[in-house]
């Protein structure tokens, strides 16, 4: 009986190690592949802390020499980027206002109503993602063009208050499809009016949805480079995606290296991008998984 019980202890701790060392893998796995895909970032950091000596040497080393704090000084003030990063704040948190509630309006009235050809005109939205941004670019230059919309931030902020964007209506569609509509009628027989329903029970319950649109929205009118270099004329004017440009352009003398300029300025313009996804991580990871989950 004792050696039966030696042997299930002895089972019992290889089983604890194994378990363990299978673990302490994982984690190293984990670290290994994070690391991986940090680099990049961890090298622009380093880099926008270079001289324009650590820049060119080679071999290349990750670590400046000396750290240059002044090259985010000089990239904010000399090229204007505290001006091109102001721009951008009032364009992209318009166009996330108009994003966000256009197509949440949209795929409320797919997902509650029932109407003639609802079907069929989801799947022409949904059609809608298979164009190529850059087969209606012309002609929405040129409608903007006639009416006077051009070297103004109208073309990027006012397109966003139609509809959203059809990924963004699908999404909020899958999700509130998973609210259960028994809540609906419960109000209903209440006396709630659909704008209530809308308001005190779909709203509240989507919020991982509202969070992953949000944080999307803001990513794609922050980061957006082709719509600002199309519409936008006048440097007050320019975006931050254009004020990198503008600052390899506009800084310093012709041909002069300004690499460590440009680091300096993609980790500013990075910085408000992390900042929204870490306050908005808890519900942006449960919508991604929530959504979809009923057709």
């Amino acid at each position: 009986m004792s050696a039966v019980s030696a042997a299930s202890v002895r089972a019992n701790q290889v089983a604890r190690v194994a378990k363990d060392v299978r673990r302490v893998i994982l984690y190293v796995v984990t670290i290994s592949l994070s690391l991986l895909f940090m680099f990049p970032f961890l090298w622009t950091v380093s880099s926008s802390l270079k001289t324009v000596g650590d820049i060119l040497a080679y071999p290349p080393t990750l670590l400046p020499s000396v750290i240059q704090w002044q090259n985010y000084l000089v990239a904010w003030e000399q090229a204007s980027f505290g001006i091109y990063a102001q721009n951008s704040v009032i364009v992209t948190s318009l166009s996330l206002i108009g994003t966000v509630s256009s197509s949440f309006f949209v795929a409320y009235g797919f997902a509650r109503f029932r109407f003639p050809l609802r079907g069929f005109l989801f799947t022409v939205v949904l059609s809608t993602m298979l164009l190529p941004y850059e087969v209606t670019l012309i002609p929405i230059f040129l409608l903007f063009r006639t009416v006077g919309w051009v070297d103004t931030w109208l073309p990027l902020i006012v397109p966003s208050y139609f509809g959203g964007g059809a990924f963004n209506i699908f999404l909020f569609r899958q999700f509130i499809m998973t609210i259960p509509y028994e809540l609906d009628e419960a109000a209903l027989i209440d006396g709630a009016s659909r704008v209530r329903i809308l308001w005190n029970i779909i709203v509240p319950s989507a919020k991982p949805a509202l969070a992953t649109v949000g944080v999307l929205a803001f990513i794609g009118a922050w980061n957006d480079f082709m719509g600002p270099l199309i519409f936008l004329n006048s440097q007050e004017k320019f975006t931050v995606s254009l004020g990198l440009y503008a600052l390899r352009n506009y800084v310093g003398e012709p041909g002069e290296p300004k690499d460590h300029l440009l680091m300096a300025g993609a980790v500013m313009a990075t910085i408000p991008i992390v900042i929204l996804f870490f306050v908005a991580q808890k519900y942006f990871v449960q919508g991604i998984v929530t959504t979809g989950l009923k057709g």
